[in-house]
């Protein structure tokens, strides 16, 4: 069995299915779907996200969806920076391109991650790797994941479940637009907050070690 013929298995019908069959459960198939696709890349979260919604309903599904793809990314995330070092991830250091884009997020942090990662088709597993190799702290990453899965998940959550009436009520998509917008200016704010918090901490630590010499 190859990689094509376990993809093409993972149709909606078939995990409306699968969901229905471990209903039993409660959310846990809803939350550990989408998780898995944060190790497993080629999985569809789109097709994850649109079954939950349509199974456990709009809201619901949303929050399983939105707890299992944050978990996974953060997980995938600590793993990385934990083990980054190991000969596992060595070659990805080595990397023209992965190095370019850790550099990247070192430079700009918050802001163009959150917009990455806004979006479905971005190889969040990517983002994730990436994140996990710089520089950029826990907390900002973590402000990043939380904010914009919930603006990425939510969009197909919501196209999902009534993808008709979102195109007969234009209002709709202003409001997912408008909180893009309120998640990102309030997510540049907790940055900035963070980063003079750190500068005042690099700020004592070096008075202390001149002061000790």
């Amino acid at each position: 069995m190859n990689i094509n013929t376990i993809k093409n298995w993972f149709t909606l019908e078939n995990m409306m299915d699968l969901i229905q069959q471990y209903r039993s459960f409660g959310p846990i198939p809803g939350i550990l779907l989408p998780l898995l696709e944060a190790f497993l890349p080629f999985l569809p979260l789109v097709v994850f996200v649109t079954a939950n919604a349509n199974a456990f309903g709009l809201w619901w599904g949303f929050l399983f969806s939105w707890i299992g793809a944050t978990l996974g990314a953060l997980i995938v995330f600590l793993l990385v920076r934990r083990y980054g070092e190991t000969r596992v991830f060595r070659f990805l250091r080595k990397n023209k391109q992965v190095n370019r884009l850790t550099k990247w997020v070192d430079r700009h942090g918050f802001g163009p991650l959150f917009i990455l990662l806004c979006f479905p088709f971005t190889p969040s597993a990517v983002v994730n790797v990436v994140a996990g190799l710089s520089s950029i702290s826990i907390a900002q990453y973590m402000l990043a994941v939380v904010t914009g899965k919930m603006v990425m998940i939510f969009t197909i959550s919501f196209i999902g479940y009534d993808i008709i009436s979102l195109v007969k009520q234009p209002i709709r998509t202003v409001i997912v637009v408008a909180i893009i917008f309120v998640l990102w200016f309030v997510g540049k704010r907790i940055e900035i907050h963070l980063n003079k918090k750190m500068e005042l901490d690099q700020r004592i630590e070096r008075k202390k070690q001149e002061e000790s010499n």
